[in-house]
């Protein structure tokens, strides 16, 4: 038996009074009753976005309307929440996690409900992740019962700061918000498949992303005279092009790694070789263990490709956020619920994606699942993430409730720790 203590009072177990298709029907009817307040909310959110470490205005919404509904929450240090539903001392908990912050871009929608914070709005989704799980939240406080019944209980994570390294996801696990936590489930947005369909695949969904920052120095001159000088700008274009190709060779290629350069500058006029350049990118993989200790073998590699050129080459590595690994079961108990709630097919296979997701800190330590949530409005136009003219199917909102709170009850007595 588990202590927690961030549990609840405690409760007395009864046998379930609901079959597993009931309390998804259950859980599907709580939320279709709170459809509108929900989309209402969603519009709220969306209309004032909140950047990272800011999304003061965004925990206080869903503070307050799953502490009227009765549910114990508890805020975190500066922004986010966690909120704890079901029996007191579980014999399982299921973890719910969404992000709360947007993006530092323009919103180009024309919605009427678009961003009022000039330079900020969510590009992401991330309000369909937040309003979503509070829809989930408020549908499983109403079905408490079940849970306590089940000797199971849920544990929502409304989390600060996804869009930033290394992520919120850190200052919330320093706050113990897995504590007790046996599986961790999300859903994101995709644009590029329809609403209601789900896309899931076991195995990394999203990369590793680290940022490496590559300073060149050394003693400059004239363009007429390179032997006189270290010559920093050949020197700089021969990390650019040859350590991603080195890279290709000292790492394994089922690694999917790739480095690519975001920023390279050097000097400032055509006849002058500079003292100093640089050259700044990421490097993303799909391999957590390569991720682990990639680090000196990039150093390595720099050092190697400038050593003909007697130049210094200083590196800046900066750990970003470890790939999201969904775990089987807990695909399994996604796809589930997902056929139940909207239909056999519903579930598709998801492509991989080498962008980076703060999710893959908690799964490190719990094992769980992310979700791609199709947003796309049947026949209608395929948007791209973090553009300020992304439009979602309003109905996502409330597909992500349901599938969230239908995955805590299938997800129930398969940990994948036992």
């Amino acid at each position: 038996m588990k202590t927690d203590p961030l549990s609840p009072t405690a409760q007395t177990a009864t046998p379930p009074t609901s079959t597993l298709p009931e309390v998804l029907r259950r859980a599907e009817s709580e939320v279709e009753a709170r459809a509108q307040e929900l989309l209402g909310w969603r519009r709220d959110v969306h209309a004032h976005p909140e950047v990272c470490w800011r999304e003061h205005r965004t925990t206080e919404l869903v503070v307050a309307a799953l502490t009227e509904a009765g549910a114990q929450v508890r805020r975190m240090r500066g922004t986010g929440a966690i909120v704890d539903i079901g029996h007191p001392h579980p014999r399982e908990r299921v973890a719910l996690r969404a992000d709360l912050d947007a993006l530092p871009i323009e919103e180009e929608t024309g919605l009427p409900f678009a961003s009022q914070n000039p330079g900020a709005c969510h590009a992401c989704g991330h309000d369909v992740h937040t309003i979503g799980l509070l829809g989930a939240g408020l549908a499983l406080q109403a079905l408490s019962e079940e849970l306590v019944a089940r000797e199971a209980a849920v544990r929502l994570v409304f989390q600060p700061a996804e869009e930033t390294h290394p992520g919120g996801a850190l200052t919330m696990m320093d706050q113990g918000v897995l504590e007790g936590v046996d599986r961790m489930l999300a859903v994101h947005c995709d644009p590029s498949i329809d609403v209601g369909t789900v896309g899931l695949r076991v195995g990394p969904v999203t990369a590793a992303a680290d940022e490496v920052h590559v300073t060149i120095t050394g003693r400059g001159g004239h363009t007429s005279r390179p032997h006189l000088t270290q010559d920093i700008t050949y020197a700089l274009a021969k990390v650019v092009t040859d350590v991603p190709a080195a890279l290709t060779r000292r790492l394994d290629p089922r690694a999917a790694a790739v480095l690519v350069w975001g920023v390279v500058r050097a000097g400032s006029a055509a006849n002058v070789i500079p003292a100093r350049g640089e050259a700044v990118g990421t490097l993303r993989m799909l391999d957590a263990e390569l991720w682990e200790v990639v680090e000196p073998i990039f150093t390595d590699t720099v050092e190697a490709v400038v050593a003909p050129y007697g130049v210094r080459a200083t590196v800046e590595y900066t750990k970003g956020v470890p790939p999201v690994d969904n775990e089987n079961t807990s695909v399994v108990a996604f796809s589930k619920a997902a056929m139940m709630l909207l239909g056999a097919g519903s579930v598709q296979p998801t492509r991989q994606s080498m962008g980076g997701e703060d999710m893959g800190w908690y799964l490190q330590e719990v094992p769980g699942a992310m979700a791609r949530l199709g947003t796309r409005t049947p026949g209608g136009t395929t948007y791209e993430l973090h553009q300020g003219d992304l439009v979602v199917d309003e109905r996502s909102v409330l597909v992500a409730a349901k599938l969230l709170a239908g995955a805590v009850f299938t997800a129930l007595g398969t940990d994948a720790r036992a």
